[in-house]
């Protein structure tokens, strides 16, 4: 395992690749709406990220099967808990949730990030289940602490979610993050308190909890790329880039923007 330690100069270009995701991530979520396929919002993104002075990380991503990834944003509804495919055919309606993960190269640094948004109104057990995966993560960042261990981060989503009758994905974790978009250390939403590889000061990591209504189990559908709950049931996923620091974790992308647009139409 090789982990990069970033400098300040380098934590700096992460933050502004970061707070482009999350700009991006905002500009997707205004247009979130009944009627809207996950296609023209990838489109959306693209022009957005490129019109910034920035590369779609996801775009052309190979995946294990050496299969290029489509889209310039992951575009999972519902029961898709990552990975999911921009389509002209995936309209949006209402009640659905939509997990908009988006990443951004933007002068040999990456930022990555992801939100789950509703379309229009959802249920109440739907709008739990987002409320409480998105808690985790923010408990997840309390423990990433120079000192503590990748464990903590892990244990602090699991106990979280399962105590609410949550489940947890496995196969699936978050990641380092710098001038790759996917380094060293893996961070599971799932383990114990203590155990892993040591946190220091310096580290730039990625959360996403992945959480599921049901069943924690997953299929991966024919086109390689789309995770889904087996169940069927709906699964939600967040994810922001912090960087480690002795005083306590940065996070490097934002949901500002995004919360922002939500208690103005909520």
């Amino acid at each position: 395992m090789k982990i990069f330690l970033k400098t300040e100069d380098e934590i700096e270009l992460m933050r502004k690749a970061n707070q482009l995701v999350g700009a991006t991530l905002a500009e997707v979520g205004r247009h979130i709406k009944s009627g809207v396929t996950t296609l023209q919002l990838d489109q959306i993104a693209e022009e957005f990220i490129r019109d910034h002075g920035a590369t779609p990380t996801f775009k052309n991503f190979p995946n294990l099967y050496g299969g290029p990834f489509p889209g310039s944003i992951c575009t999972s509804v519902n029961h898709v808990v990552v990975h999911g495919i921009p389509s002209a055919d995936a309209v949006l309606k209402e009640g659905d949730i939509i997990s908009v993960d988006c990443g951004a190269l933007l002068d040999g640094f990456n930022g990555d990030s992801c939100y789950t948004f509703c379309v229009g109104k959802v249920s109440e057990e739907v709008r739990h289940l987002l409320k409480t995966t998105k808690e985790s993560l923010y408990r997840a960042i309390e423990q990433a602490l120079p000192g503590k261990h990748i464990g903590d981060i892990s244990a602090a989503v699991q106990d979280y979610c399962e105590a609410q009758g949550y489940g947890v994905v496995r196969e699936l974790t978050g990641h380092g993050i710098g001038r790759e978009m996917h380094e060293d250390p893996p961070v599971p939403n799932y383990g114990s308190r203590g155990q892993g590889t040591m946190l220091k000061s310096g580290m730039c990591i990625a959360i996403e909890p992945m959480i599921t209504m049901g069943d924690r189990r997953i299929w991966m559908l024919p086109d390689k790329w789309s995770i889904v709950t087996r169940d069927g049931k709906p699964a939600a996923h967040f994810e922001h880039t912090i960087a480690i620091r002795k005083g306590g974790a940065e996070i490097l992308s934002t949901f500002e923007e995004i919360e922002h647009q939500e208690r103005v139409i909520y």
